[in-house]
């Protein structure tokens, strides 16, 4: 899923090379920090519906877990590599670390595209992921969730393939669950809104009112869809959101200057957020080139698709009228187009920081299941609002304190702490 030769885990190693300098770390911390512990590649066989036997390629990578098991989403991709999963495990060593949960960072995947495949082939793809990995994952190793192209559907056939081989409940074992299946209320919010909990406290050290703003978002999915649902309900507009369209094999942008709808987009979306083009017209949408979306003269960007959107050869696109950039994606930015914008001055809220409403969420989610509580949607959203906002502004004063940019204010204290953590057990 690397794009235009930008490798994700390199890129991942930059920006930790870069701050491990700024800390001055020691080599053995570096060297321990900037690889995976432990990494797992295999096949899984599945007999498809036709009756021939497909191999699909998996995989899962445990970065860190000085802090506590690991945590990541499993995302079902045709493009999934390697070093994507390994970059995004790493950045999830960070995003637990920054927010302080006791988590540490892992991710998977499988190389597949459930646009082509049956419930069926999809729920042995599942199975057949938990039966590699069964003796390395688990409530107090390593704690799965959905990620892209995967739901609580995906994850209740994984529970329930662990549950089987392991002969016993460990409903700890996965987050992501449907509510009623040991799955936490505000789950399916969470990502989105802690997205928008960091642009209202990013605003208002700007001395933006977000009744003043518009925002343009890239993706349609989940994140998107409930950033655009909480920015709007405190008063901005969304001038256009973005998404894959799986007929033609590419994105478009889809404009409307008074504002888009989400949930009148919704209703013409399919399962996996793809707008129907030609029913967005009839609404009154303009369908506009996939990166649209970059150039739009609004005061805030969203990109919450996927990694490597905003680059060395199209940040100059991003309007004179950007103040904020709030990253609902997992590497978004890459490096060359990240000096741009901190020479140009855009305040840039990483995406370790912006998008951890999940994980943060994915944590309470656990903490009920291994207790065996329920907690009401107000106390899980009020205490990821409060989460959210406390590790915003510790960051933020950081930065402010130490004249650093974002991401990099970020950056100190996450790996701070994962260093402390790695030190403290003798690791190092």
């Amino acid at each position: 899923m690397a794009i235009q030769g930008v490798n994700p885990f390199e890129m991942a190693q930059a920006q930790f090379d870069r701050v491990a300098a700024q800390l001055d770390l020691d080599a053995a911390t570096r060297e321990l920090l900037r690889w995976p512990l432990r990494e797992y590649s295999f096949a899984i066989p599945v007999k498809m519906d036709d009756g021939r036997t497909q191999i699909f390629r998996g995989f899962r990578v445990q970065h860190n877990d000085a802090r506590g098991p690991s945590k990541g989403g499993i995302r079902f991709h045709p493009q999934e590599t390697l070093d994507t999963v390994r970059a995004l495990a790493t950045w999830m060593t960070w995003k637990c670390a920054v927010v302080d949960i006791p988590l540490g960072g892992g991710k998977g995947g499988v190389i597949c595209d459930p646009h082509h495949l049956s419930q069926r082939e999809q729920e042995q793809i599942c199975r057949g992921w938990v039966r590699q990995l069964a003796r390395n994952v688990g409530p107090l190793q390593d704690v799965p969730a959905p990620d892209v192209m995967t739901s609580g559907q995906h994850m209740l056939w994984m529970l329930d393939e662990y549950e089987a081989i392991h002969g016993g409940h460990f409903p700890g074992f996965i987050t992501g669950k449907p509510v009623g299946m040991g799955g936490s209320q505000g789950r399916t919010e969470a990502t989105g809104y802690g997205v928008v909990y960091t642009i209202r406290e990013a605003a208002a050290r700007l001395g933006l009112r977000l009744s003043d703003t518009r925002a343009s978002v890239q993706g349609f999915g989940n994140v998107a869809q409930y950033a655009v649902r909480l920015y709007r309900q405190l008063g901005g507009t969304v001038t256009c959101v973005s998404c894959w369209d799986q007929k033609d094999q590419c994105s478009y942008t889809y404009r409307k200057e008074s504002g888009i709808d989400p949930d009148q987009l919704v209703a013409i979306s399919d399962r996996f957020g793809g707008i129907d083009k030609e029913k967005a017209r009839e609404l009154g949408y303009e369908v506009l080139p996939a990166e649209a979306w970059l150039e739009q003269p609004v005061e805030i960007l969203i990109p919450a698709a996927i990694e490597n959107q905003v680059r060395g050869d199209n940040v100059a696109r991003v309007q004179p009228t950007v103040r904020l950039i709030a990253e609902g994606a997992n590497g978004p930015t890459t490096p060359e187009a990240d000096a741009v914008l901190h020479e140009r001055g855009i305040y840039v809220i990483p995406d370790f920081l912006a998008n951890a409403g999940g994980v943060t969420c994915s944590y309470f989610e656990q903490v009920q299941s291994n207790t065996n509580q329920y907690w009401p949607k107000d106390q899980v959203l009020g205490a990821l609002d409060q989460a959210m906002t406390v590790a915003f502004r510790a960051v933020a004063d950081l930065a402010e304190k130490q004249k650093l940019y974002m991401r990099d204010a970020a950056y100190v204290i996450s790996i701070g702490r994962v260093a402390q953590a790695c030190h403290d057990r003798g690791w190092v």
